[in-house]
C-alpha cells in the first residue's frame, strides 16, 4: 500500500469516530505489532484516585434497590472497595490485612455468584468466600494446593454447585521472577467443586489441576480467565510477552483446544477478560491490552473467535481487570464495562456506546 494510500485510509477511518493509539514502549523480547486503530468511547466516568489502593480486579453485583455495586480488590492496602457503579462513588472499604476470615493478604481476582462474594488472595494462597451485602465471611479454601493464585472464574454447573477455575502463577527463583519447567505448567489453573447447603453452609472440594506444557502452548504467567458453558470454552491470559502474550482456548474439562485467539494482536500485555452475553449464544468477548497511556479493549466474536474491532477511552490507561454487567441499570440502560484506571480508580464505559462506535449485534443494545 502505497504511503498516500495509507494517510487517506486514516484520515477517512478518524472522521468516522477513530484515534490512532500510540506503539507503546517495546519491552525486551516482545514482538514489534504496528500500531492499532481503535474507535474512541468516553468513558461515562472515572471515579476519584486513591493511589495507595493499587487496585487489580472488578467485580459487579446488583443491588436489591435497583442499584449496582462494583467491587474493587486493592492489593497494597489489603482490603475490598465498595463503588456505586452508577456513579462511581467510593461507598465503602471492607476488611485489612491479616489471615483470620474477613481479612486479606494482597487481594486479587474477585468474583460474584448470586449473594456469595468469591476473593482470590495471593499471599494467604487461598481463596475466601464472604456473604452480600454484609460481607460475612463463610469459608476459606485453597491453601493446602494454591501457591500464588490470582484469578478465577464461576461455572454453576447444577443448582447449588458451582465449579470455581483458579489460576495459579507461581514463580522460582530467588526473585520470583523465573517461570518454572514445562512439566510443573499442568498446575496452572486449579479447580474445585462448591456444594452449597441450606443457611450458608458451604462444602468445597479440589478436583485437581491442568494447563498444557508443551514449548509452544505452556501457560507461563496467568491471572485472567473467563468462560462460556455454551460453548464449551474457558479463555485464559498468557502474559508473558516473551513468547506473545495472547489469549488461549480451553475447554471446560481443562484440556487444550491447540490454538491461540489472536495472535499478534496485544501489542503490550493481554489482561482482563470478560463475556459479553446478548442472550441466544450471541454476543463479545472482551479482553484488554494492558498499553500505556491508554488500554485497547478488544473485542471478540462469542461463537467464531473473530475479531470484532477494538476501543480506547479519553483517558483509561494501564487496565488490570474488568467487570462486565450487561443487565439495565439505572445511568445503563444496555449495560456497562467497568476498568481499572492506572490502579486508582475505577472507569465506567456505557455498553450501547460501545455496540454503536463498533457496529455490534444490535441485540446487545437496549
Amino acid at each position: 500500500m502505497s504511503k498516500f494510500i495509507r494517510v487517506l485510509a486514516l484520515a477517512v477511518a478518524c472522521l468516522a469516530g477513530c484515534t490512532t493509539v500510540p506503539e507503546p514502549s517495546r519491552k525486551p523480547g516482545q514482538a514489534t505489532v504496528a500500531a492499532t486503530e481503535a474507535a474512541l468511547v468516553a468513558e461515562s466516568y472515572v471515579s476519584e484516585e486513591h493511589p495507595a489502593d493499587e487496585l487489580d480486579s472488578l467485580a459487579a453485583w446488583p443491588v436489591d434497590d435497583g442499584g449496582l455495586w462494583v467491587i474493587g480488590s486493592a492489593k497494597s492496602t489489603h482490603h475490598l472497595v465498595v463503588f456505586d457503579g452508577d456513579s462511581g462513588q467510593r461507598l465503602r472499604e471492607v476488611g485489612g490485612k491479616g489471615d483470620a476470615p474477613g481479612q486479606f493478604n494482597r487481594p486479587n481476582g474477585v468474583a460474584v455468584f448470586g449473594d456469595y462474594l468469591f476473593v482470590v488472595e495471593r499471599d494467604n494462597h487461598r481463596v475466601q468466600v464472604l456473604s452480600l451485602p454484609d460481607f460475612r465471611p463463610l469459608t476459606l479454601f485453597g491453601a493446602d494446593q494454591l501457591r500464588s493464585p490470582y484469578g478465577l472464574w464461576l461455572h454453576e454447573i447444577a443448582p447449588n454447585e458451582l465449579d470455581i477455575y483458579v489460576t495459579d502463577s507461581f514463580m522460582e527463583g530467588r526473585k520470583f521472577d523465573v517461570v518454572p519447567p514445562l512439566a510443573q505448567l499442568d498446575q496452572r489453573v486449579r479447580r474445585y467443586r462448591l456444594h452449597m447447603g441450606d443457611d450458608d453452609a458451604l462444602r468445597v472440594e479440589s478436583l485437581g489441576a491442568f494447563g498444557d506444557t508443551s514449548p509452544d502452548a505452556a501457560l507461563r504467567m496467568v491471572e485472567s480467565i473467563g468462560g462460556d458453558p455454551a460453548n464449551d470454552r474457558l479463555l485464559i491470559a498468557e502474559e508473558d510477552t516473551r513468547v506473545g502474550t495472547d489469549l488461549r482456548e480451553y475447554d471446560l474439562a481443562g484440556r487444550y483446544i491447540g490454538k491461540s485467539v489472536a495472535p499478534g494482536r496485544f501489542r503490550a500485555q493481554a489482561e482482563g477478560v470478560a463475556l459479553w452475553d446478548c442472550g441466544s449464544d450471541q454476543g463479545y468477548w472482551v479482553a484488554v491490552d494492558q498499553a500505556d497511556p491508554r488500554t485497547v479493549f478488544l473485542l471478540f466474536d462469542r461463537t467464531t473467535l473473530d475479531y470484532r474491532g477494538s476501543f480506547v477511552g479519553t483517558a483509561t490507561g494501564h487496565t488490570d481487570g474488568i467487570a462486565l454487567h450487561a443487565a439495565a441499570t439505572l445511568r445503563f440502560p444496555s449495560g456497562a464495562l467497568f476498568a481499572v484506571h492506572e490502579d486508582k480508580a475505577v472507569a465506567a464505559f456505557d455498553l450501547g456506546d460501545v455496540a454503536r462506535n463498533l457496529h455490534l449485534n444490535p441485540a446487545c443494545v437496549r
